[in-house]
């Protein structure tokens, strides 16, 4: 499907024909906290075994060539060493999305998650299996289970970004593993009561049908609006604008949804530059809009666009 529609809306310019992963994903490991008294030599064992996993492993059937692989960063910074080769870590996830003709790459995800524990003995095999979430341990299944929530997850918005509803046969794959989720009163992110923004109601809002507009909204945003700025920037502002309409919309039928702060992470500079200029009407609209949908960022947007 994936090669179909960037076919269609490209012009053969991203056709996907080879058979490498899908993801170019680079792995971090911030180690300076945890204490000397831990041989810090694990934590580059365990970088580069995620690594291999992430760009390795095969999370979708599309093919996809070297240079339309999805560009991904996931930085984990160990707050804490525990007892039996436990550690406690936050982890920051970011993907970008290539914007068509130019070399510019959009923030598709820009999050970071607060609730990682997991068990990891040097050396041992990351694995994980759709059809075993929570392995053998839940402790050790953890970490992959959570590396494997957001492949899918940054597969699903990148799909939903080139078609309508074009990701959700990987945010089912992520509500899989939220389902499926290791389970032990401290392996947090993964319930309804541990928090209102985690995992959990990350997928809740991508897969329930009360939030369709989300998807209409990410196709929106990227393929009416972003990708028409090149030859079509009139268009393009119209795309964005119905885009913010529409999580507008969503916003007024159910606020303080995660995905709305979801999805303006990393985008503010983003979106004033589409709107720079929107003609006095259209832009006012925007800033309107993008004052009560970002509100962490409305300063920025008063002082950028009015």
């Amino acid at each position: 499907m994936r090669k179909f529609l960037i076919l269609c809306g490209f012009f053969c310019a991203f056709f996907r024909e080879g058979l490498a992963q899908e993801l170019q994903a680079t792995v971090t490991i911030l180690s300076n906290r945890v204490p000397n008294t831990v041989d810090h030599k694990i934590f580059n064992t365990l970088q580069t075994a995620l690594y291999n996993f992430m760009n390795s492993s095969k999370w979708s059937n599309e093919t996809f060539q070297t240079n339309e692989k999805i560009v991904c960063n996931f930085s984990l910074n160990i707050s804490a060493a525990l007892d039996n080769n436990e550690f406690q870590a936050s982890l920051i996830v970011q993907a970008a999305r290539p914007v068509f003709n130019s070399t510019y790459q959009s923030p598709l995800v820009n999050y970071m998650d607060n609730n990682v524990i997991f068990r990891y003995v040097e050396y041992q095999p990351i694995e994980f299996s759709d059809n075993r979430v929570q392995g053998t341990e839940p402790f050790a299944a953890n970490l992959p289970a959570i590396f494997a929530f957001y492949a899918y997850t940054i597969l699903g918005l990148d799909f939903d970004s080139f078609a309508l509803r074009g990701g959700d046969p990987y945010f089912q794959k992520a509500e899989n593993i939220v389902n499926n989720s290791p389970e032990s009163s401290t392996i947090l992110g993964w319930k309804p009561f541990d928090g209102t923004r985690n995992r959990y109601w990350l997928m809740e809002n991508l897969v329930d049908n009360k939030y369709t507009l989300i998807h209409d909204a990410f196709y929106n945003y990227y393929r009416q609006g972003l990708d028409q700025m090149y030859d079509k920037e009139n268009n393009a502002r119209a795309g964005v604008l119905n885009a913010l309409n529409q999580l507008n919309t969503v916003n007024t039928e159910t606020p303080n949804t995660m995905i709305l702060d979801f999805f303006f992470q990393g985008k503010s500079n983003e979106i004033s530059k589409v709107f720079k200029r929107a003609d006095p009407d259209e832009k006012n609209r925007a800033l309107d809009l993008l004052t009560r949908l970002d509100i962490s960022n409305a300063n920025f947007y008063k002082q950028d666009l009015q």
